[in-house]
């Protein structure tokens, strides 16, 4: 199964998140609909250690809860930075999409997120179409809209 690939070299997590949410969603393609059956491409992520959180990281936390009384946990985005990159990124992408079951099924097609330069075994991606870094801000991809 094809897919697009991403090596976020510097890249800002927010406009990485965006232009993966809009390849999820299947907005590239000039067949659209919101509500696709069988939406966007397949996405795999590697190197998400490098991708750059702006803002003060101090002052956000990832919450998860444990589903028990009083299991509500929480942690620094600086310390998920620091111990859990691809948690950030997946976050992120996850944060883009609808909420509910057609984003859900979105989600399911990011293939990995990796923190090293070797995706994993059962992703097949193509070379990335385009770099997003703080530089170029716009992929090649965006041109015709």
């Amino acid at each position: 199964m094809p897919g697009t690939s991403w090596m976020p070299t510097a890249s800002f997590s927010a406009r990485l998140a965006t232009e993966v949410a809009r390849i999820l969603r299947g907005k590239h393609k000039p067949i659209f609909a919101h509500l696709m059956l069988t939406p966007g491409d397949h996405v795999v992520v590697i190197n998400a250690a490098k991708v750059v959180f702006t803002g003060n990281a101090d002052d956000k936390f990832a919450y998860r809860h444990s589903g028990y009384p009083g299991g509500l946990k929480s942690r620094s985005y600086t310390e998920l930075l620091a111990t859990q990159p691809e948690e950030v990124v997946r976050r992120r992408f996850r944060g883009m999409l609808p909420k509910n079951t057609l984003g859900r099924q979105q989600f399911g097609q990011v293939e990995g997120l990796c923190r090293s330069g070797s995706p994993p075994r059962r992703a097949d991606p193509q070379p990335p179409r385009a770099s997003i870094g703080p530089a170029d801000g716009v992929s090649s991809s965006e041109g015709a809209r």
